[in-house]
């Protein structure tokens, strides 16, 4: 008989369907039969807690064909068994250790000017997101107004709405509520399914999958320094051997235009040039033009 480690390795993880928000009453011989009537069943195993030896409200079954798998998921997901609705996906490799919470928000009455990196900023205080935010946006890519925020947990979500229904963001006062399921039913996110369902994952382990942020829109360059030529820091990029402008002093002298041909050099301080006649009594002040003789004495007297 083959070991566990092989049968395990045997499973065909594209068959498999992870059955999740069972009902502690749903026994496995139910469930089999239930799932036996949509497709033919291979194996089934729900793990029971060795304390109270009930079932822990999930399970994982597996089909003969991946075919199988898909027709009964789409048959039976959200199957009200004693009244409590199941939710089905399939459990290949890849998302055996993931699960969809369904902590969707719909945000409403949003400014034209509200991007998606307003929403991020936000929205991000109150929890984890698993996904980047999502504007409705028109072929021109223009806002529609409106807007999605899907948190990893309901605590999150449920503090989003109870602390920014109603607030401002720019010059609208947003509306914040849970979004429509896309089964096209009328039900919006948040039910006790949903809940329960998020809660039986946490405590068995199975986190949310969480999607990488787009880089061009959710993390900023990290600022650097212009490089100048031969490494000198601020310097602007210009061609080799530009040093940038020219040092100006900061306090220097503005300079005088040359003086014209001619005129006689400017007198050094406190003493009259050699060459220097002083005007004769009733003379206007002023030192005469250049090539003027004195008069000769008693004339103008």
């Amino acid at each position: 008989m083959a070991g566990p480690a092989t049968r395990h390795w045997e499973q065909n993880k594209e068959a498999t369907v992870y059955v999740g928000n069972i009902h502690e009453d749903v026994t496995q011989q139910l469930l089999t039969e239930l799932m036996n009537h949509h497709g033919r069943v291979r194996t089934i195993n729900m793990p029971v807690d060795r304390v109270n030896g009930k079932h822990q409200g999930f399970g994982f079954v597996e089909f003969a064909t991946e075919s199988d798998a898909d027709y009964v998921i789409s048959i039976l997901n959200g199957t009200r068994l004693y009244n409590t609705a199941i939710r089905m996906n399939k459990a290949s490799a890849d998302k055996a250790k993931s699960v969809e919470v369904g902590a969707e928000l719909f945000i409403g009455n949003l400014d034209a000017m509200v991007d998606e990196r307003a929403l991020y900023d936000t929205f991000l205080r109150f929890g984890q997101l698993v996904s980047a935010p999502k504007i409705a946006r028109d072929e021109f890519n223009i806002s529609k107004g409106y807007g999605f925020v899907s948190y990893a947990d309901f605590d999150a979500s449920d503090a989003a709405i109870a602390n920014m229904h109603g607030q401002y963001m720019m010059s609208k006062q947003i509306s914040v509520q849970y979004a429509y399921k896309k089964d096209g039913q009328g039900a919006r996110h948040g039910d006790e399914a949903e809940r329960m369902l998020a809660k039986q994952a946490k405590a068995h382990g199975v986190a949310p999958a969480v999607q990488p942020l787009p880089a061009h829109l959710f993390q900023a360059p990290a600022p650097q320094a212009p490089a100048g030529p031969r490494g000198v820091p601020g310097a602007p990029n210009g061609p080799a051997g530009y040093g940038g402008p020219p040092r100006v002093p900061s306090q220097a002298p503005p300079s005088l235009p040359p003086l014209p041909s001619g005129l006689p050099a400017r007198p050094p301080s406190g003493a009259p040039p050699a060459n220097f006649y002083p005007p004769p009594p009733g003379f206007p002040g002023g030192a005469p033009p250049p090539g003027f003789a004195p008069p000769p004495p008693g004339f103008g007297r």
